[in-house]
Order: structure tokens, then C-alpha cells, then sequence
């Protein structure tokens, strides 16, 4: 496993993280066998950087993932939760510094440990970005030894050049894959000149970059693919990288022919963006022991070629770009 330095946290972390949405929920069903199992192998593989949210699962992957460590013991791994979800309405007002604070002592006590290693803004509305006094509130926790660093994860391109402009922000969350290129257009780049980790989610689009689906693909009643296509639930963009699923699969097809035969589509996906240097972390979910174990060999994957990569622009600008380039 390869590692990647964290931004100004100097933290260096593998370049495969978990992400631990799956084994909190939305994801149908998930045992806590499967979730442990999935946490042990990637811990096995050499992943020391897990990044959850205290909503997953209204604190059950947070706790999952305590009890997993407190069982392994050793070196701990770096791990990042998120706070404001819990708000409803998840308002700006919301994010002051009572209702903060009781966020981060939540999950401290969900995570076990004093002090956080990291803790993010979890997509708030974006007048939160305009709010110094919400930054103030996180410099507050630090100064209390309540957090180490904060970050942001965002939705839009857009909150992510905000945040930047607060300096003690340590990283940024954002959905990067093969269909969602904008942030390489201005934002990875910014954020690596002000030494800001770069913190890559959905990399897989929500499972469509496996090439495992098609179209009459099935999902449980309680998974986010099934209910939150067209952002009934949260932004639609969180849910197939908000690419139409029929326009997708015709792309994933188009993918295909890139693929080397001796890796799957997932690996191919996953060092797609490992090959932009200014991405700190890739944070790929997995609900059992195979997946975790599959994710973290993408650290191995040779670098696809200069060609492939200009290919996989191309149909991205062709294909995907009009659908989801401006939105987000």
C-alpha cells in the first residue's frame, strides 16, 4: 500500500482509505459481521485512514469502527467523522456552537477517543461557507483539544474554493471519479498550492465504475440507489455521481474497452484517480471482507497510459459533462 501525505496535518495515510458509509446504512443491508470483516481486511491491507460521518446509521459505523480498534489495539489509524447532518432541518442557523460542540462530543464518545483526528463540515447549506463564525467555532474545538484539524466535505466546486479562503482548513471532501472531472479543472490543483488534502468519495459512482450493474439492476428498499435518485433524500449527486443510470450504463460501456484484462473495472476506476497527484486519499465504501480486500489492491495497479487517460476525458466531455459539469 502506497501512502500520500494528508495535506498540512503532515499525516501520511494510504492512498486507499475506507469509507465507512456502507457499514453504517442506506446501503441495504449490511451485517455486523460483513461491517467488521470489511473494516478488519482493510486494516489487514494496510489502509490506515477510515472516514465516516456520525449519520451513518445514526452513529453505528462510528462505533463499529471503535470497537474494531479497540480490538486490534496497536497504532491507531487516522480516522475523520463528519458533523451536521444530524440538523433538521439542516439549516445554516443550525451550525452554531452549541449544536457543534454536542456533534463532536457525540462522536467522541461513538469513537472512543478525546480527541479527533479530523472532523468536517458534512455538506452544509452553502451559506455555511460565508460564515466565519462557523470556523471560528472549529477553532475553538482545537484550541480545546476536542479535534486536531477540520475540514470540509462539499457538494459544489464552488464551496470548496470558498472554504480555501478560511486557512485552517485542512481538507476537502468531494465526489472525483471518471464521471465527475470538474475538480481537476481548478479546485485539486488550489488545494494542493495551499496544502490541502484532497479527500475523494464516491469513487466508484455509487457502484456504477464496477460494470456490475445494468438495467434492471435491483436495490433494496433501504439503499440510497433505490430511494435518493433524484435527490428525494439528499443531493442527487451523492447517488450515481447524479449522472442519468441509463446514460451511465451506456458510458460504462464505453469504459469497458480500456479495461486491462488482468484488473477489474473497480481497480481500473480506482487509479484513474490515483493518478492525479493533487488526491491525498481515495475513500471507496465496502460491506464485506471481498470488497475491502479488492479495493485496496488499486494502490498496485500500474498507471493507465497518457492515451486512455485522454480517452476517458473525451467521453466524459462528450457523454456525461452536460448532465452533471454545471450542477456540481
Amino acid at each position: 500500500m502506497k501512502l500520500r501525505t494528508l495535506g498540512r496535518t503532515g499525516q501520511r495515510v494510504s492512498e486507499i482509505g475506507f469509507g465507512a458509509w456502507a457499514i453504517g446504512g442506506t446501503w441495504g443491508e449490511v451485517s455486523l459481521e460483513d461491517a467488521r470483516a470489511a473494516l478488519h481486511a482493510a486494516l489487514d491491507a494496510g489502509v490506515t485512514f477510515i472516514d465516516t460521518a456520525d449519520v451513518y446509521g445514526d452513529g453505528r459505523s462510528e462505533k463499529i469502527i471503535a470497537e474494531v480498534l479497540k480490538q486490534r489495539g496497536g497504532e491507531r489509524p487516522f480516522v475523520a467523522t463528519k458533523l451536521g447532518r444530524r440538523l433538521s432541518p439542516n439549516v445554516a442557523e443550525g451550525y452554531n456552537a452549541k449544536n457543534l460542540n454536542d456533534f463532536i462530543d457525540r462522536s467522541r464518545d461513538n469513537l472512543q477517543t478525546d480527541t479527533l483526528d479530523l472532523v468536517q463540515l458534512h455538506c452544509p447549506p452553502t451559506e455555511v461557507y460565508y460564515s466565519p463564525e462557523v470556523f471560528a467555532v472549529m477553532d475553538e474545538m482545537v484550541a480545546a483539544g476536542k479535534i486536531r484539524h477540520y475540514g470540509v466535505s462539499v457538494e459544489k466546486v464552488e464551496e470548496g474554493l470558498k472554504a480555501l479562503e478560511f486557512p485552517n482548513v485542512a481538507s476537502i471532501q468531494l465526489i472525483y471519479n471518471i464521471f465527475r472531472q470538474r475538480p481537476a479543472e481548478r479546485l485539486l490543483h488550489e488545494a494542493k498550492s495551499r496544502d490541502v488534502a484532497i479527500i475523494a468519495r464516491v469513487p466508484l459512482a455509487s457502484g456504477l465504475l464496477t460494470g456490475k450493474m445494468h438495467a434492471d439492476s435491483v436495490f433494496a428498499a433501504d439503499d440510497h440507489r433505490t430511494f435518493n435518485r433524484h435527490g428525494e433524500a439528499f443531493d442527487k449527486g451523492e447517488t450515481f455521481s447524479g449522472v442519468p443510470y441509463e446514460v451511465a450504463l451506456e458510458a460504462v460501456e464505453e469504459i469497458r474497452r480500456f479495461v486491462p484484462g488482468d484488473i477489474t473495472m473497480a481497480l481500473f476506476a480506482l487509479r484513474w484517480i490515483l493518478m492525479n497527484d493533487d488526491v491525498s486519499v481515495v475513500i471507496p465504501g465496502a460491506k464485506n471482507r471481498e470488497q475491502a480486500e479488492a479495493n485496496a489492491r488499486a494502490s498496485g495497479v500500474d498507471a493507465l497510459s497518457a492515451e486512455t487517460m485522454a480517452a476517458l476525458k473525451q467521453l466524459y466531455q462528450e457523454k456525461i459533462a452536460p448532465h452533471v459539469h454545471q450542477r456540481w
